[in-house]
Protein backbone atom coordinates (compact mmCIF):
# COMPACT_ATOMS: atom_id res chain seq x y z
CA UNK A 1 0.00 0.00 0.00
CA UNK A 2 1.42 3.71 -0.81
CA UNK A 3 3.19 5.00 2.14
CA UNK A 4 2.59 8.79 1.38
CA UNK A 5 -1.12 7.72 1.72
CA UNK A 6 -0.62 6.18 4.93
CA UNK A 7 -2.88 7.53 7.68
CA UNK A 8 -4.71 9.90 5.44
CA UNK A 9 -8.35 10.01 6.02
CA UNK A 10 -9.77 9.13 2.77
CA UNK A 11 -7.77 5.93 2.70
CA UNK A 12 -9.02 4.89 5.95
CA UNK A 13 -12.57 5.24 4.85
CA UNK A 14 -11.47 3.46 1.46
CA UNK A 15 -10.16 0.54 4.06
CA UNK A 16 -13.35 0.62 6.11
CA UNK A 17 -15.30 0.26 3.20
CA UNK A 18 -12.85 -3.30 1.67
CA UNK A 19 -13.53 -4.79 4.98
CA UNK A 20 -17.29 -4.50 4.27
CA UNK A 21 -16.68 -6.58 0.35
CA UNK A 22 -16.45 -10.47 1.10
CA UNK A 23 -15.39 -13.25 -1.42
CA UNK A 24 -18.34 -14.46 -2.59
CA UNK A 25 -16.92 -18.45 -2.30
CA UNK A 26 -15.16 -18.02 1.19
CA UNK A 27 -17.87 -15.78 2.49
CA UNK A 28 -14.81 -13.51 4.58
CA UNK A 29 -13.55 -9.72 4.35
CA UNK A 30 -11.23 -9.77 1.33
CA UNK A 31 -8.28 -8.13 3.44
CA UNK A 32 -8.80 -10.70 6.68
CA UNK A 33 -7.74 -13.05 3.73
CA UNK A 34 -4.78 -11.47 2.61
CA UNK A 35 -6.79 -10.30 -1.05
CA UNK A 36 -6.20 -6.64 -0.93
CA UNK A 37 -2.65 -6.03 -2.90
CA UNK A 38 -2.69 -2.16 -3.00
CA UNK A 39 -4.77 1.08 -2.62
CA UNK A 40 -4.09 4.69 -4.62
CA UNK A 41 -5.58 7.79 -4.74
CA UNK A 42 -5.37 9.82 -7.22
CA UNK A 43 -5.24 13.90 -6.39
CA UNK A 44 -8.29 13.86 -8.23
CA UNK A 45 -10.25 11.50 -6.08
CA UNK A 46 -9.83 8.36 -8.93
CA UNK A 47 -9.15 4.91 -6.65
CA UNK A 48 -6.82 2.13 -7.72
CA UNK A 49 -7.28 -1.32 -5.76
CA UNK A 50 -5.48 -3.83 -6.55
CA UNK A 51 -7.28 -7.49 -5.72
CA UNK A 52 -5.30 -11.09 -5.67
CA UNK A 53 -7.45 -14.00 -6.86
CA UNK A 54 -7.28 -17.20 -5.44
CA UNK A 55 -6.27 -18.61 -9.24
CA UNK A 56 -5.96 -17.48 -12.88
CA UNK A 57 -9.55 -18.48 -13.66
CA UNK A 58 -11.53 -17.50 -10.49
CA UNK A 59 -15.12 -17.57 -11.72
CA UNK A 60 -16.20 -15.31 -8.87
CA UNK A 61 -13.56 -12.07 -10.79
CA UNK A 62 -16.63 -10.12 -12.09
CA UNK A 63 -18.50 -10.39 -9.11
CA UNK A 64 -15.12 -9.31 -6.83
CA UNK A 65 -14.72 -6.52 -9.35
CA UNK A 66 -18.48 -5.38 -9.10
CA UNK A 67 -18.56 -5.60 -4.70
CA UNK A 68 -15.57 -3.51 -4.84
CA UNK A 69 -16.15 -1.08 -7.20
CA UNK A 70 -19.81 -0.40 -5.29
CA UNK A 71 -17.85 -0.71 -1.81
CA UNK A 72 -15.63 1.93 -2.71
CA UNK A 73 -17.98 4.18 -4.43
CA UNK A 74 -19.65 5.19 -1.59
CA UNK A 75 -17.05 6.39 -0.25
CA UNK A 76 -17.04 10.43 0.34
CA UNK A 77 -14.41 12.40 -2.51
CA UNK A 78 -14.32 8.96 -4.26
CA UNK A 79 -14.62 10.03 -8.14
CA UNK A 80 -13.88 6.70 -10.06
CA UNK A 81 -12.88 3.56 -9.22
CA UNK A 82 -10.66 1.01 -11.26
CA UNK A 83 -9.92 -2.56 -9.91
CA UNK A 84 -7.09 -4.42 -11.15
CA UNK A 85 -6.96 -7.94 -10.21
CA UNK A 86 -3.36 -10.33 -9.72
CA UNK A 87 -3.07 -13.82 -8.86
CA UNK A 88 -1.89 -15.26 -4.98
CA UNK A 89 1.82 -17.12 -5.52
CA UNK A 90 1.55 -20.91 -3.98
CA UNK A 91 3.10 -19.25 -0.90
CA UNK A 92 0.03 -16.84 -0.56
CA UNK A 93 -2.61 -19.67 -1.00
CA UNK A 94 -1.26 -21.64 1.33
CA UNK A 95 -1.53 -18.87 3.89
CA UNK A 96 -4.69 -18.19 2.93
CA UNK A 97 -5.68 -22.27 3.11
CA UNK A 98 -4.08 -21.69 6.71
CA UNK A 99 -6.13 -18.95 7.61
CA UNK A 100 -9.59 -20.47 6.54
CA UNK A 101 -9.18 -23.75 7.85
CA UNK A 102 -7.00 -22.54 11.03
CA UNK A 103 -4.97 -25.82 10.71
CA UNK A 104 -1.55 -27.01 9.17
CA UNK A 105 -2.77 -30.42 8.64
CA UNK A 106 -2.02 -31.95 5.28
CA UNK A 107 -5.25 -33.93 5.78
CA UNK A 108 -8.03 -32.16 6.56
CA UNK A 109 -10.65 -33.59 9.02
CA UNK A 110 -14.41 -33.66 8.32
CA UNK A 111 -15.87 -30.67 10.51
CA UNK A 112 -19.34 -32.00 10.27
CA UNK A 113 -18.43 -35.27 12.10
CA UNK A 114 -16.65 -34.02 14.67
CA UNK A 115 -18.41 -33.67 18.69
CA UNK A 116 -18.68 -29.74 18.61
CA UNK A 117 -20.27 -29.25 15.15
CA UNK A 118 -23.15 -27.42 14.93
CA UNK A 119 -24.45 -28.26 11.33
CA UNK A 120 -27.59 -30.52 11.12
CA UNK A 121 -26.60 -33.23 8.94
CA UNK A 122 -29.32 -35.08 6.87
CA UNK A 123 -28.62 -38.04 4.26
CA UNK A 124 -31.87 -38.49 1.92
CA UNK A 125 -32.64 -41.81 1.04
CA UNK A 126 -35.01 -44.03 -0.82
CA UNK A 127 -35.22 -48.08 -1.35
CA UNK A 128 -35.51 -47.47 -5.87
CA UNK A 129 -35.03 -44.88 -7.91
CA UNK A 130 -37.47 -42.61 -9.63
CA UNK A 131 -38.78 -41.32 -6.30
CA UNK A 132 -37.91 -38.29 -6.62
CA UNK A 133 -35.45 -38.19 -4.04
CA UNK A 134 -33.05 -35.34 -5.43
CA UNK A 135 -36.26 -33.14 -6.14
CA UNK A 136 -36.78 -33.42 -2.58
CA UNK A 137 -33.57 -32.90 -1.84
CA UNK A 138 -32.85 -29.28 -3.64
CA UNK A 139 -36.15 -28.44 -2.47
CA UNK A 140 -35.65 -28.67 0.96
CA UNK A 141 -32.25 -27.31 0.35
CA UNK A 142 -33.90 -23.98 -1.63
CA UNK A 143 -36.45 -23.85 1.27
CA UNK A 144 -34.03 -23.77 3.87
CA UNK A 145 -31.76 -21.08 2.68
CA UNK A 146 -34.75 -19.01 2.15
CA UNK A 147 -35.41 -18.74 5.68
CA UNK A 148 -31.74 -17.06 5.72
CA UNK A 149 -30.07 -20.70 6.92
CA UNK A 150 -26.33 -21.50 5.28
CA UNK A 151 -27.49 -24.73 3.90
CA UNK A 152 -25.14 -27.09 1.83
CA UNK A 153 -25.80 -29.84 -0.56
CA UNK A 154 -23.12 -32.84 -1.56
CA UNK A 155 -24.67 -34.77 -4.87
CA UNK A 156 -23.34 -38.70 -3.26
CA UNK A 157 -25.09 -40.03 -6.10
CA UNK A 158 -22.35 -40.05 -7.62
CA UNK A 159 -23.58 -42.69 -10.60
CA UNK A 160 -26.97 -40.98 -11.24
CA UNK A 161 -26.09 -37.15 -10.27
CA UNK A 162 -28.31 -34.75 -10.66
CA UNK A 163 -27.92 -31.74 -7.87
CA UNK A 164 -26.38 -29.26 -10.30
CA UNK A 165 -29.16 -29.68 -13.47
CA UNK A 166 -31.82 -28.90 -10.66
CA UNK A 167 -30.36 -26.06 -8.73
CA UNK A 168 -29.24 -24.66 -11.76
CA UNK A 169 -25.71 -24.83 -11.14
CA UNK A 170 -23.14 -24.28 -13.87
CA UNK A 171 -19.97 -22.82 -12.43
CA UNK A 172 -17.18 -25.46 -12.19
CA UNK A 173 -15.40 -25.57 -8.07
CA UNK A 174 -12.32 -23.66 -8.11
CA UNK A 175 -9.27 -25.19 -6.10
CA UNK A 176 -6.80 -22.94 -3.98
CA UNK A 177 -4.02 -25.33 -2.60
CA UNK A 178 -6.08 -28.65 -1.78
CA UNK A 179 -9.20 -26.84 -0.95
CA UNK A 180 -12.10 -26.73 -2.93
CA UNK A 181 -14.38 -23.76 -2.91
CA UNK A 182 -18.32 -24.66 -4.14
CA UNK A 183 -20.05 -23.01 -6.63
CA UNK A 184 -23.13 -21.22 -4.87
CA UNK A 185 -27.28 -21.01 -6.00
CA UNK A 186 -30.28 -19.87 -4.46
CA UNK A 187 -27.59 -19.61 -1.05
CA UNK A 188 -26.91 -23.11 -1.53
CA UNK A 189 -23.52 -24.66 -1.99
CA UNK A 190 -23.15 -27.56 -4.27
CA UNK A 191 -20.68 -30.03 -4.83
CA UNK A 192 -21.23 -33.39 -7.47
CA UNK A 193 -19.04 -35.23 -9.19
CA UNK A 194 -20.89 -33.69 -12.40
CA UNK A 195 -18.59 -30.57 -11.86
CA UNK A 196 -15.54 -32.64 -12.40
CA UNK A 197 -16.70 -34.76 -15.38
CA UNK A 198 -16.70 -33.84 -19.06
CA UNK A 199 -20.34 -33.38 -20.50
CA UNK A 200 -22.48 -36.20 -19.52
CA UNK A 201 -19.57 -38.93 -18.88
CA UNK A 202 -20.61 -41.90 -17.22
CA UNK A 203 -19.06 -42.69 -14.01
CA UNK A 204 -17.77 -45.96 -13.76
CA UNK A 205 -16.29 -46.80 -10.16
CA UNK A 206 -16.21 -49.46 -7.29
CA UNK A 207 -16.89 -49.03 -4.07
CA UNK A 208 -13.26 -47.93 -2.72
CA UNK A 209 -13.24 -45.09 -4.93
CA UNK A 210 -16.88 -43.88 -4.31
CA UNK A 211 -15.92 -43.96 -0.62
CA UNK A 212 -12.77 -41.63 -1.63
CA UNK A 213 -14.95 -39.39 -3.64
CA UNK A 214 -17.28 -38.43 -0.65
CA UNK A 215 -15.07 -38.10 1.57
CA UNK A 216 -13.27 -35.60 -0.51
CA UNK A 217 -16.83 -33.58 -0.85
CA UNK A 218 -16.75 -33.75 2.83
CA UNK A 219 -12.86 -33.08 4.18
CA UNK A 220 -11.51 -31.02 1.14
CA UNK A 221 -14.89 -28.79 0.00
CA UNK A 222 -14.61 -25.09 1.91
CA UNK A 223 -18.28 -25.21 3.22
CA UNK A 224 -18.06 -22.58 6.08
CA UNK A 225 -20.22 -22.62 8.98
CA UNK A 226 -23.34 -24.69 8.06
CA UNK A 227 -26.77 -24.64 9.72
CA UNK A 228 -27.72 -27.59 7.54
CA UNK A 229 -25.57 -30.23 5.57
CA UNK A 230 -28.36 -32.43 3.15
CA UNK A 231 -26.78 -35.29 1.23
CA UNK A 232 -28.52 -37.10 -1.56
CA UNK A 233 -27.85 -40.42 -1.67
CA UNK A 234 -28.40 -43.12 -4.18
CA UNK A 235 -31.07 -45.12 -4.08
CA UNK A 236 -30.84 -48.45 -2.17
CA UNK A 237 -28.26 -49.37 0.68
CA UNK A 238 -25.15 -49.98 -0.91
CA UNK A 239 -21.39 -48.68 -0.76
CA UNK A 240 -22.57 -45.06 -0.62
CA UNK A 241 -24.74 -45.44 2.42
CA UNK A 242 -22.60 -47.35 4.34
CA UNK A 243 -19.74 -44.55 4.08
CA UNK A 244 -21.63 -41.86 4.81
CA UNK A 245 -22.80 -43.85 8.29
CA UNK A 246 -18.92 -44.33 8.79
CA UNK A 247 -17.83 -40.80 7.87
CA UNK A 248 -20.78 -38.41 9.63
CA UNK A 249 -22.19 -41.17 12.28
CA UNK A 250 -24.19 -38.31 13.20
CA UNK A 251 -26.02 -37.60 10.32
CA UNK A 252 -30.01 -38.37 10.25
CA UNK A 253 -31.71 -40.26 8.04
CA UNK A 254 -34.99 -39.08 5.77
CA UNK A 255 -36.63 -41.71 3.88
CA UNK A 256 -38.56 -40.38 0.34
CA UNK A 257 -41.07 -43.06 -1.01
CA UNK A 258 -44.18 -42.87 -2.98
CA UNK A 259 -47.35 -44.52 -1.84
CA UNK A 260 -46.94 -47.14 -3.88
CA UNK A 261 -46.58 -50.36 -1.75
CA UNK A 262 -43.68 -52.23 -4.00
CA UNK A 263 -41.76 -48.75 -3.52
CA UNK A 264 -42.61 -48.86 0.50
CA UNK A 265 -41.69 -52.27 0.82
CA UNK A 266 -38.03 -50.88 -0.65
CA UNK A 267 -38.24 -47.63 0.95
CA UNK A 268 -38.76 -49.85 4.40
CA UNK A 269 -35.09 -51.48 3.89
CA UNK A 270 -33.00 -48.45 2.97
CA UNK A 271 -34.63 -46.84 6.64
CA UNK A 272 -33.85 -50.29 8.24
CA UNK A 273 -30.02 -49.78 7.45
CA UNK A 274 -29.96 -47.51 10.78
CA UNK A 275 -30.34 -50.59 12.97
CA UNK A 276 -27.06 -51.37 11.79
CA UNK A 277 -25.60 -47.76 11.51
CA UNK A 278 -26.98 -47.15 14.68
CA UNK A 279 -28.42 -43.43 13.18
CA UNK A 280 -31.49 -41.81 13.58
CA UNK A 281 -33.99 -42.20 11.31
CA UNK A 282 -35.95 -38.45 11.39
CA UNK A 283 -38.70 -39.04 8.93
CA UNK A 284 -40.43 -40.79 6.21
CA UNK A 285 -41.42 -38.04 2.81
CA UNK A 286 -44.13 -39.44 0.73
CA UNK A 287 -43.85 -38.06 -2.60
CA UNK A 288 -46.36 -38.02 -5.61
CA UNK A 289 -49.06 -38.88 -3.05
CA UNK A 290 -51.89 -37.56 -5.82
CA UNK A 291 -53.23 -35.24 -8.58
CA UNK A 292 -55.30 -32.83 -8.21
CA UNK A 293 -57.90 -33.00 -10.97
CA UNK A 294 -59.21 -29.30 -12.38
CA UNK A 295 -62.80 -30.24 -10.68
CA UNK A 296 -60.75 -30.26 -7.50
CA UNK A 297 -60.14 -33.79 -6.74
CA UNK A 298 -57.74 -36.40 -6.04
CA UNK A 299 -56.41 -39.05 -8.61
CA UNK A 300 -53.99 -41.26 -6.34
CA UNK A 301 -51.75 -42.04 -9.45
CA UNK A 302 -49.94 -44.50 -7.07
CA UNK A 303 -51.75 -45.68 -4.72
CA UNK A 304 -52.27 -44.53 -1.23
CA UNK A 305 -50.58 -45.16 1.82
CA UNK A 306 -47.08 -46.36 1.44
CA UNK A 307 -45.45 -43.35 3.50
CA UNK A 308 -47.79 -43.94 6.25
CA UNK A 309 -46.69 -47.91 6.17
CA UNK A 310 -42.83 -47.45 6.11
CA UNK A 311 -43.38 -44.79 8.88
CA UNK A 312 -45.04 -47.62 11.19
CA UNK A 313 -42.95 -50.38 9.69
CA UNK A 314 -39.41 -47.78 10.81
CA UNK A 315 -41.30 -47.20 13.85
CA UNK A 316 -41.70 -51.04 14.87
CA UNK A 317 -38.06 -51.70 13.34
CA UNK A 318 -36.61 -48.95 15.72
CA UNK A 319 -38.16 -49.03 18.64
CA UNK A 320 -38.71 -44.99 17.82
CA UNK A 321 -41.52 -43.11 16.47
CA UNK A 322 -40.49 -42.30 12.97
CA UNK A 323 -43.27 -39.30 11.63
CA UNK A 324 -44.70 -39.10 8.39
CA UNK A 325 -43.23 -35.76 7.31
CA UNK A 326 -45.37 -34.63 4.59
CA UNK A 327 -46.89 -36.11 1.91
CA UNK A 328 -46.09 -34.07 -1.84
CA UNK A 329 -48.25 -34.30 -4.50
CA UNK A 330 -47.83 -35.29 -8.11
CA UNK A 331 -47.41 -31.57 -9.92
CA UNK A 332 -45.81 -31.50 -13.72
CA UNK A 333 -44.78 -27.77 -12.49
CA UNK A 334 -42.35 -29.66 -9.99
CA UNK A 335 -40.51 -31.60 -12.48
CA UNK A 336 -40.72 -28.36 -14.79
CA UNK A 337 -38.68 -26.40 -12.19
CA UNK A 338 -36.16 -29.12 -11.72
CA UNK A 339 -35.32 -29.27 -15.15
CA UNK A 340 -35.43 -25.50 -15.58
CA UNK A 341 -33.07 -25.03 -12.58
CA UNK A 342 -35.08 -23.56 -10.62
CA UNK A 343 -36.66 -25.15 -7.21
CA UNK A 344 -40.69 -24.77 -7.24
CA UNK A 345 -40.42 -23.69 -3.94
CA UNK A 346 -38.63 -20.06 -5.20
CA UNK A 347 -39.88 -20.27 -8.44
CA UNK A 348 -43.69 -20.97 -7.88
CA UNK A 349 -44.25 -21.13 -4.00
CA UNK A 350 -47.78 -20.44 -4.04
CA UNK A 351 -48.22 -24.51 -5.55
CA UNK A 352 -49.52 -27.42 -3.57
CA UNK A 353 -46.31 -28.67 -3.94
CA UNK A 354 -43.94 -25.96 -2.91
CA UNK A 355 -45.95 -25.33 0.51
CA UNK A 356 -45.94 -29.13 1.27
CA UNK A 357 -42.23 -29.28 0.51
CA UNK A 358 -41.62 -25.60 2.67
CA UNK A 359 -43.57 -27.21 5.70
CA UNK A 360 -41.36 -30.11 5.44
CA UNK A 361 -38.43 -28.09 5.72
CA UNK A 362 -39.59 -25.91 8.66
CA UNK A 363 -40.26 -29.34 10.59
CA UNK A 364 -36.72 -29.83 10.22
CA UNK A 365 -34.84 -26.62 10.86
CA UNK A 366 -37.15 -26.02 13.92
CA UNK A 367 -36.53 -29.28 15.33
CA UNK A 368 -34.07 -28.96 19.10
CA UNK A 369 -30.72 -30.90 19.01
CA UNK A 370 -30.56 -33.37 21.43
CA UNK A 371 -27.05 -33.21 23.20
CA UNK A 372 -25.98 -36.59 21.96
CA UNK A 373 -22.11 -36.62 20.83
CA UNK A 374 -22.00 -32.84 22.12
CA UNK A 375 -19.12 -31.42 24.24
CA UNK A 376 -20.84 -29.73 27.13
CA UNK A 377 -17.51 -28.03 28.29
CA UNK A 378 -17.84 -29.41 31.81
CA UNK A 379 -15.07 -30.90 34.02
CA UNK A 380 -16.03 -32.94 36.63
CA UNK A 381 -14.98 -31.51 40.22
CA UNK A 382 -13.37 -33.80 42.94
CA UNK A 383 -14.98 -33.99 46.59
Amino acid sequence: MSDTLTGSPALDAINAALATVQDPEINRPLPDLGMVKDVRIGPDGAVRVEVYLTVAGCPMRETITSRVTEAVSAVPGVTSVQVALDVMSDEQRAELRRTVRGTDAADPVIPFSQPGSLTRVYAVASGKGGVGKSSVTVNLAAAMAKRGLSVGVVDADIYGHSVPRMLGVDDKPTQVDNMIMPPQSYGVKVISIGMFTPGNTPVVWRGPMLHRALQQFLADVWWGDLDVLLLDLPPGTGDVAISVAQLLPNAEILVVTTPQQAAAEVAERAGAIATQTHQQVVGVIENMSWLELPDGSRMEVFGSGGGEAVSDALTRTLGARVPLLGQIPLDTRLRESGDAGAPIVLADPGTPAAQALATVADSLVTRQRGLSGMSLGLTPVRR
